[in-house]
């Protein structure tokens, strides 16, 4: 969603610093645009980053916290897959490093210069799965085992409610700082994947279809902008309704 979040805010006015631990190359010409390639699990390069924008005038008012190691479903099913018994400290480590860790940094570098200057906005990336565990049966494959059946890892429920758990912290936090603090829980989005696991997804949520990554922008363009002025520690839930069953 990452694309999603630069395109819309640019369209909202705003002027946008993109940043990734890899280069995608440019996204768009716009001159609002500035593409950064920093590993934010690294606190030097944050820091690093933030030094060099304050050097050339840029002030970050809004920080939003996208980075995730996600395991996607594909044509081929889930990618990346972990049972809970045989998932390795090692990537446990990894991919809290970008998820959590990550945002924390981030947030400490950003928010704190935020908190100085008594203004700014935090939003959080989060999922219907920071609330409700993953429903594993979505993921069943024909023919294999139980035991060696895909399933969604651990990790991605544990550090998505992380981050509404560091959003409600940050909130009171900085609360009299002027400092807004909110997350953002998204349902699945539809890229293509298998039409068995759509139309099983599809069943558990009222609306009755995945989202289409349009229809998640002006959610974020809400949190960023004064237009969400009175609300903070808050989770913004974009569903489809699944988690109210």
């Amino acid at each position: 969603m990452g694309r999603q979040w630069v395109f819309a805010l640019l369209a909202a006015g705003a002027s946008v610093v993109s940043v990734d631990i890899v280069e995608h190359g440019a996204l768009t010409a716009d001159p609002r645009l500035r593409d950064e390639r920093v590993d934010i699990t690294d606190e030097r390069a944050v820091e690093s980053l933030a030094h060099r924008l304050d050097e050339d005038g840029v002030r970050v008012d809004v920080l939003v916290n996208n980075a995730a190691i996600d395991a996607p479903v594909t044509e081929g099913g889930l990618a990346h897959s972990g049972r809970f018994e045989s998932f390795s400290v090692d990537r446990w480590n990894d991919e809290f490093a970008v998820g959590l860790t990550g945002a924390f940094i981030c947030c400490r570098v950003f928010g704190s210069a935020m908190a100085k200057r008594q203004r700014g906005v935090i939003v959080n990336v989060a999922s219907d799965l920071a609330l409700v565990a993953p429903d594993q049966a979505l993921y069943r494959v024909a023919g294999v085992p139980d035991e060696q059946q895909p399933v969604k890892p651990v990790t991605y429920s544990v550090i998505k409610t992380g981050l509404v758990g560091l959003t409600r912290y940050l909130a009171t936090y900085w609360g009299s700082r002027g400092v807004r603090v909110n997350a953002l829980c998204l349902g699945g989005v539809a890229r293509g994947q298998d039409p068995s696991f759509v139309q099983r997804l599809s069943d558990r949520i009222p609306l009755g279809r995945m989202a289409n990554e349009e229809e998640y922008t002006e959610a974020m363009v809400f949190l960023c902008s004064d237009a969400s002025s009175y609300m903070t520690g808050a989770s913004l839930v974009v569903d489809g309704g699944r988690t109210t069953w």
